[in-house]
């Protein structure tokens, strides 16, 4: 919610009269001066939304404000120009309300649609969020990274990479929306309390990589000239998409990455297909080249990238990753009960290309099992055993 800045009020006061924490506002406010804060300014507070009450017979601003659990000067901040003495009835008036639900719904179809509608709803609401573009798909959806925290250790999550593998993304979204939760209302979550982690990690979250890809397995084919004709060759005029892995193009973006990738090209399939196409040379999909420029300058500690589907863990890549990768894939599969299994013959993947040119963690996580696409049926399961592994990838 929107506020305006009093004569005397602070940051700190804010916080005091609010409950949330001094770094969320300070953070949620990057545009002002904390020191000079002006009366009539425009102040975001976290966590909280603005509702509209209408006075009745017998009400009076400390009798609502017991009612809801609310310092009484809460509803001074946001009725400036109410008499508190000369209530009418019918007046209206509005209340703080601190929000302690999540607003991702995330075991339902999950489109780019959707994911831009909860970004918008997260970003309003938690404004602390850094909501940034970093390039776009190749029918020009864009691709965004969310960042959250301020620490000096950086970890990557991303999404949907692969098209039938949509699910991972509202699984990522509601993560973030619970732990977006705990840290506006100083929670824990399964007993970790994480507003410490704020400070000291940086998260940086790729909801969906491959958004056309998505849409396709999730819509069929767009109305679009070249892509319809284009996709409906090559799935060999099948409207039926749920097999499909690649992006708009055909191209499988977790094969793009120059990591050997003439071995996963010489291996797989030599021109635009549903799946296990790699191009005809690395980095040639926007898609794949948005997350290369974001990885190059993020200094990630480690990164971790969302599949589906298997309940394995994949740390390594030809004895390139650091010892401390095997101590974070076993604490991985200890909180989740998937297998971490070290080496697979494959190559040119996203998490491959990390570890060979970075030397730090960096881990496949398939979440679930069963037939791509998973049923929506499995959501709870999955996210229940994904969230120790978020949680792991915080303080480990």
């Amino acid at each position: 919610m929107n506020i305006r800045v009093r004569q005397g009020d602070t940051l700190w006061s804010y916080s005091q009269l609010l409950g949330i924490p001094l770094n969320l506002l300070l953070d949620a406010n990057r545009d002002l001066n904390p020191a000079a804060l002006s009366p009539g300014q425009t102040v975001r507070i976290p966590g909280y939304k603005l509702e509209t009450y209408t006075v009745r017979q017998g009400d009076t601003l400390w009798l609502l404000a017991q009612q809801r659990g609310l310092p009484l000067d809460a509803l001074f901040l946001v009725n400036p120009s109410v008499n508190p003495n000369a209530l009418q009835i019918g007046e209206r008036l509005n209340v703080p309300v601190r929000v302690t639900a999540p607003i991702v719904v995330g075991r339902r179809t999950y489109d780019y649609a959707a994911l831009q509608q909860d970004l918008a709803l997260l970003t309003e609401l938690y404004p602390f969020i850094v909501r940034r573009p970093i390039g776009h798909s190749v029918m020009g959806k864009t691709l965004e990274e969310i960042q959250v925290g301020r620490g000096n250790k950086r970890v990557h999550i991303n999404a949907s990479f692969h098209a039938n593998e949509w699910l991972t993304t509202p699984i990522l979204m509601q993560t973030l929306n619970t732990y977006l939760l705990a840290l506006t209302n100083n929670q824990a979550i399964r007993g970790l309390a994480v507003l410490p982690y704020y400070n000291s990690v940086t998260l940086s979250l790729v909801p969906m990589v491959n958004p056309d890809g998505v849409d396709l397995v999730i819509h069929g084919a767009p109305q679009e000239e070249p892509y319809r004709s284009s996709v409906l060759a090559i799935n060999r005029g099948s409207s039926d998409f749920s097999g499909w892995k690649a992006n708009i193009r055909g191209v499988d973006l977790n094969n793009q990455f120059p990591a050997f990738w003439e071995r996963q090209a010489s291996i797989n399939v030599r021109e635009p297909a549903p799946r296990d196409f790699p191009g005809y040379q690395p980095l040639t999909e926007p898609e794949a080249i948005a997350m290369a420029e974001l990885t190059g300058g993020g200094n990630f500690n480690r990164v971790l990238a969302y599949h589906t589907q298997g309940k394995v863990i994949y740390w390594g890549f030809e004895g390139f990753e650091p010892p401390e990768a095997r101590v974070i894939a076993e604490e991985f599969a200890r909180v989740s009960g998937y297998q971490a299994i070290q080496y697979v013959a494959s190559w040119a993947g996203y998490k491959d290309w990390f570890i060979q040119y970075w030397r730090r963690p960096g881990f496949t996580i398939e979440l679930g099992r069963g037939i791509n696409p998973l049923p929506l049926s499995q959501f709870d399961e999955i996210y229940e055993e994904q969230l120790g592994i978020f949680l792991v990838s915080l303080y480990m």
